[in-house]
């Protein structure tokens, strides 16, 4: 039975708030900022109170004020009202089981998403097991292009992240060979840069569109730079195939990173206008919860109603690519792998749910208490789970970064034990290479040298 009004008005946000907190998994930046379970039995109690709250309530209710906060306004202003108004009175159990449900189909679940806010898609994911989660995650398919279309069915994409702690342009390209050898790289070539600048931004989009250039590989390319960085850049004439930035869930952790959503629409409409692919999706965006902790800007909100608000700001852009960076953070959010694990899932079905082409770094920090066998658990779920892209590095060691993620060798188990294979025009590039044959990597695997 739906929460009455009687019920959402004695509630009131700040309740929600620590229900929505209390609710969630052990995080230990929920604990950092003294808003989660003191026990499992107050968790508990926590998920069954959160299951009775309507969509309604959480509409109602955003855990950041309206007034407040530009994040809640893009949220909420983008909400679709007829289509709220048919699911309002659902509870947030009503919600899951239709996720769950054998016959729900996803062309069913897109039919509610522009009803959902980033609070509603937060406490379903609450009462979700990692297999619930893994599951409701599978049942639904997003694409998105920009020279190549990402998220097709049988499609597993990956990024070749070839940094480099000198932003040494031949070193990048090194690395962007040996990757590309591997098969890696059909989502985008993107680095990472050490220096913030434009020069330098249009000397590793010059660099990487080059060599795309030169040997016809069908992806884009990006450099991660600030998004003003690469504004500049792109203005100077950089060949960026599409625009970065990382997003924080409320607008004072945004004005951490040095953006506003004034900013954003700028850089979304210049990348429209000036980016070098032929789109529509030219927006990239990096997540990672315990983000807003970090920069004292949480707003005594939990960490997955934060992350899952992100990807509510990041929906406005339609964008090509998002990920959360799961692990990248530290202990202080995420403990271990365990935790690490569980937050990957959660980030990829909201990210999903709200109907954008999501994608991870299964990823840890060398102080963190797990290990590259969590990476690859992490991976073998989200796999199954339909994530659209994983990142991948040299060895599964940034050397520029100093982080532990997936390997570019990856790409290819991952293919082989779900069947699987990158985008269409990539495989045929690949088969043109003599890297690829039948559906799996060839003997020439590896070998940058295919490359000269």
């Amino acid at each position: 039975m739906a929460t009455s009004r009687s019920d959402a008005d004695r509630r009131g946000s700040g309740s929600l708030r620590s229900i929505l907190a209390k609710a969630n998994e052990r995080k230990t930046g929920d604990e950092l900022a003294g808003i989660a379970a003191d026990s499992d039995a107050e968790r508990v109690a926590a998920k069954e109170a959160l299951s009775h709250v309507s969509l309604r309530e959480l509409r109602e209710n955003p855990v950041v004020p309206y007034e407040q906060d530009e994040v809640t306004r893009v949220i909420q202003d983008a909400v679709r009202e007829p289509v709220y108004e048919r699911i309002a009175d659902w509870t947030v159990a009503d919600l899951r089981e239709f996720l769950l449900e054998s016959e729900t189909t996803d062309e069913e679940i897109r039919a509610i998403r522009p009803g959902l806010t980033s609070e509603m898609i937060a406490a379903v994911t609450k009462l979700m097991s990692n297999m619930d989660l893994a599951l409701a995650s599978s049942k639904m398919t997003i694409t998105a292009r920009c020279n190549t279309t990402v998220g097709e069915p049988g499609t597993l994409s990956f990024r070749l992240q070839p940094n480099d702690p000198a932003d040494d342009v031949d070193n990048v390209l090194d690395s962007t060979r040996e990757g590309l050898s591997y098969g890696a790289g059909d989502a985008v070539i993107g680095v990472n840069p050490v220096v913030d600048s434009a020069a330098n931004a249009t000397a590793i989009l010059e660099a990487t569109k080059g060599f795309i250039e030169e040997w016809d590989v069908p992806t884009q390319n990006c450099c991660l730079a600030h998004v003003t960085t690469q504004m500049g850049a792109i203005r100077e004439g950089a060949p960026a195939d599409m625009v970065f930035q990382s997003l924080a869930g409320t607008e004072t952790g945004n004005e951490e990173f040095g953006i506003d959503v004034e900013t954003l629409d700028e850089a979304y409409d210049l990348a429209n206008r000036r980016c070098t692919s032929s789109g529509p999706n030219v927006m990239y965006f990096e997540t990672g919860q315990g983000a807003e902790l970090s920069g004292d800007a949480h707003e005594g909100v939990d960490q997955v109603t934060l992350e899952s608000r992100c990807y509510g700001l990041a929906r406005r852009y339609d964008p090509f690519l998002v990920n959360t960076v799961v692990g990248f953070i530290g202990p202080e959010y995420l403990y271990d792998g365990r935790q690490v694990i569980r937050a990957g899932l959660e980030d990829v079905f909201m990210g999903k749910l709200h109907g954008i082409s999501m994608g991870i770094d299964a990823c840890y920090t060398n102080h963190m208490q797990t290990d590259q066998n969590d990476v690859e658990n992490l991976s073998i779920l989200l796999a199954a789970a339909g994530a659209n892209y994983f990142i991948t590095v040299p060895m599964g060691d940034d050397v520029m970064l100093n982080y532990q993620s997936n390997s570019y060798h990856d790409a290819a188990t991952l293919w082989e034990l779900f069947d699987l294979g990158p985008t269409e025009p990539f495989a045929d590039w690949l088969e043109e290479m003599g890297l690829f044959e039948n559906g799996r990597v060839t003997d020439r695997a590896g070998d940058p040298t295919v490359f000269t």
